[in-house]
């Protein structure tokens, strides 16, 4: 049977209702999506450098300073912060500075430092020094006892302390490599650690 007149007039109404209740709807989760984006892609701050020398900071430029913090807080590390890996490179011997990383090297520290978050996880506390990581060529020369083909040229290798004894250290390295997490070599200090992830396994 047709619908009458009445029938009509409940119907389309309900009918625009729904189509109303729908495109607010669709605005909602628009709105909702963007938010989420925007929480997604927020900017963290820039890193704070007011505990660098400031004549290193000249140096290396407040930009590729930033750059490089970025790079690391994007390995999402626990245990080892990037200001903390940063300070290692603003050291001088003598009148010699030493420097970041070349931009092209940065990748090579993520395996390494991914190793000594794991590491810090394993003994179940943060590092408390990074005493050293990149060092420039010139810089490494006057390193006493660094050997001139060291791993810390080419950004493979980090010095470590934690709240813990060097052994202690050196052993919790042992088992995360033998567990296959890294290959390369753990060194045992009288007041550091060094773990390298340069392909092969090492101990002295």
């Amino acid at each position: 049977m047709p619908a009458t007149e009445t029938e009509n007039r409940i119907i389309l109404p309900t009918r625009r209702n729904f189509l109303a209740a729908t495109a607010a709807a669709a605005t909602g989760l628009v709105a909702t999506t963007q938010t989420s984006h925007g929480f997604l892609f927020r900017q963290s701050p820039p890193l704070d450098l007011s505990s660098l020398p400031k004549s290193w900071v000249s140096r290396q430029g407040e930009k590729q300073i930033q750059s490089y913090a970025k790079y690391l807080e994007g390995l999402r590390l626990k245990y080892v912060s990037p200001i903390q890996v940063i300070k290692a490179h603003a050291k001088i011997k003598g009148s010699l500075w030493n420097s970041l990383p070349p931009r092209n090297m940065w990748r090579s520290m993520g395996g390494t430092l991914k190793a000594a978050d794991r590491v810090a996880a394993t003994i179940g506390q943060p590092v408390k020094e990074v005493t050293s990581a990149y060092r420039s060529p010139a810089y490494n020369r006057r390193c006493p006892g660094a050997k001139s083909r060291s791993w810390h040229m080419q950004n493979f290798a980090l010095d470590l302390k934690f709240n813990a004894s060097p052994s202690t250290v050196a052993r919790a390295a042992r088992a995360v490599r033998s567990k296959g997490f890294f290959k390369g070599g753990i060194g045992r200090y009288s007041s550091f650690t060094h773990i390298d992830t340069r392909g092969q396994n090492v101990d002295w």
